[in-house]
């Protein structure tokens, strides 16, 4: 049962239950309510307020347009709660639910915390992250146009076939992350996890601190300004790469091409029958051990 305010378009401390429970609703402002044990309440919605609210079924914002939701919470069974929805802004949130946002088109998230963030972000485009936390795998698969900021990440296979990303104050503790993405930038940032960045084209790291097993492999231009490779081995193998790295590099395996700067290199190894070795310049200002 839902009670409407005409004159408002005002819903306060509902209960709403049943499937679509506020199916196509239009121009209002809802507060203080949960949605509970019913599908798809908000679906095709249109110029929707949320305030303080709770999702605690499935489905709730699918082909919707034009939602602010501040305060709000989607608890587990919340999954898959927002799909296929444009221009949306969602502020001061804890959601749940796995499976969230899922060929979204203009979505803000401020203040987010995804505490199970399994399969989160998919296929959206035209997204802004400020200050949000996410655990899970799979994060922003598929996902163009994000820009991110003060982002924390827990989950492996992070950012796969991503395009067009900046993201600035990050820590990320990330198996695969960045695999066949395109024109991705992050500044200031942690990223830990093996196999770093793996067929991506146009990979941009400036001011990182970088931890990765057989990172920054099979890339087509990696640049890598200022940064720090912690425990990093076997880095760069068939990558093309301008890389200036501050302090050293335990092992660097068979880059293609480019310049590699670092102060010195623990093993650098040059396999003649795989790669060109005049086509890469390794500038180190201390010694280093070679391998051919």
């Amino acid at each position: 049962m839902k009670i409407v305010n005409e004159s408002k378009n005002e819903i306060r401390q509902q209960r709403l239950t049943g499937e679509r429970a506020l199916f196509q609703g239009q121009n209002l402002k809802i507060y203080d309510t949960i949605f509970d044990d019913g599908e798809s309440p908000l679906k095709e919605s249109r110029n929707i307020e949320l305030y303080g609210s709770m999702f605690k079924w499935k489905y709730p914002l699918w082909y919707a347009k034009n939602i602010c939701a501040k305060d709000c919470t989607w608890f587990e069974m919340g999954r898959a709660g927002v799909w296929y929805t444009d221009d949306i802004t969602v502020e001061n949130a804890v959601i749940e639910a796995p499976k969230n946002f899922r060929r979204c088109h203009k979505v803000i998230l401020k203040n987010v915390n995804f505490p199970n963030a399994a399969e989160t972000l998919w296929s959206c485009d035209g997204v802004e992250l400020e200050q949000v936390t996410a655990k899970g795998d799979y994060f922003a698969m598929n996902s163009s146009d994000m820009k991110l900021r003060d982002f924390t990440l827990v989950g492996n296979y992070s950012f796969d076939g991503c395009k067009n990303v900046e993201i600035h104050n990050a820590r990320m503790l990330s198996k695969d992350a960045f695999w066949n993405s395109e024109n991705v930038t992050v500044y200031d940032s942690f990223i830990s996890g093996e196999y770093l960045g793996w067929n991506a084209k146009n990979l941009t790291l400036i001011n990182c601190t970088i931890e990765s097993l057989q990172g920054m492999c099979y890339i087509d231009n990696l640049v890598m300004k200022n940064c720090r490779l912690l425990n990093t081995t076997l880095a760069f193998e068939y990558s093309t790469v301008d890389a200036q790295i501050e302090g050293g590099i335990d092992s660097v395996l068979n880059p293609t091409s480019g310049v590699i700067r670092a102060d010195h290199i623990g093993e650098l190894i040059l396999e003649k029958d795989k790669v060109d070795t005049e086509k890469t310049r390794i500038l180190c200002t201390d010694s280093l051990k070679t391998a051919v």
